[in-house]
């Protein structure tokens, strides 16, 4: 493995609990700067629900109850003095179902830096915008009707611009939990091209049940099973080499 590597996130001894179920058990994980990692395993596995510690998205679930470390460069972002909205600018989210707001195109994309007051409106925001949907490969498609609503666009569009949306605000991880999910084929494809450009800006760690995906997008692959970390490591090692045996069944398609 690459000692030169940065780590992104470290995550230590991570367990999370709702009311007495534990459903994570001790997850210990590096991810690292400018790469994908994909979780893959088998429904109910708990990928998504780790996937949610990295923003604080199950915060949010009364019942939840997490221990151990996750540090994203090296600051624990559980510690009490952690400003969730703030966290959640550094580390963005893209949902398994496009979730553009009911505003047009232009809104959806400068809503957040202007509410966080990265820039303000004119022409620095103007050229955030345009900025934006480039990264998330979406300009050429929209650059004519701005002020569109964004939900009139095609399911693929939207994701797209819910990635433009998320970049929007610079953030340094992006997390994208079964993004491509809802999609079809051609647009299941842009996005997985987009990732490959988007990598070279931005941590990007992918929840998917398509392992045929994983092994195409990612750098490094952790596979989960009932709540634990069985196998981590990077991608091309676990798909043609894994260590486990459990890792080997699911790959293979002997279960799951």
């Amino acid at each position: 493995m690459d000692t030169e590597m940065q780590t992104k996130m470290k995550i230590r001894d991570l367990k999370l609990w709702y009311g007495d179920f534990e459903a994570l058990h001790g997850i210990n994980l590096d991810v690292y700067s400018d790469k994908v990692t994909a979780f893959i395993g088998p429904s109910g596995c708990g990928k998504s629900t780790f996937l949610r510690c990295m923003n604080r998205m199950n915060d949010r679930i009364a019942s939840c109850r997490i221990e151990g470390q996750m540090l994203l460069e090296g600051s624990d972002i559980y510690a009490p003095e952690v400003d969730v909205v703030q966290l959640r600018t550094h580390v963005g989210m893209v949902f398994q179902k496009p979730n553009p707001f009911p505003k047009s195109i232009y809104e959806n994309v400068a809503y957040a830096p202007r509410i966080h007051g990265l820039v303000t409106d004119g022409p620095d925001m103007d050229e955030l915008v345009e900025t934006s949907l480039k990264k998330a490969s979406i300009w050429n498609e929209v650059k004519d009707k701005l002020q569109q609503p964004g939900t009139a666009l095609s399911g693929g569009q939207q994701q797209r611009l819910c990635i433009a949306r998320t970049i929007a605000v610079q953030p340094d991880v992006i997390l994208m939990d079964e993004p491509c999910s809802a999609l079809d084929p051609i647009a299941t494809a842009k996005i997985e091209e987009l990732m490959d450009e988007l990598k070279n800006d931005y941590t990007i760690v992918i929840v998917t049940h398509n392992m045929q995906q994983a092994a195409r997008v990612s750098d490094y692959t952790a596979y989960f099973y009932l709540g634990d970390l069985m196998e981590f490591g990077e991608t091309q090692q676990i798909f043609t080499a894994p260590t486990h045996q459990k890792t080997e069944d699911y790959i293979t398609g002997r279960f799951g």
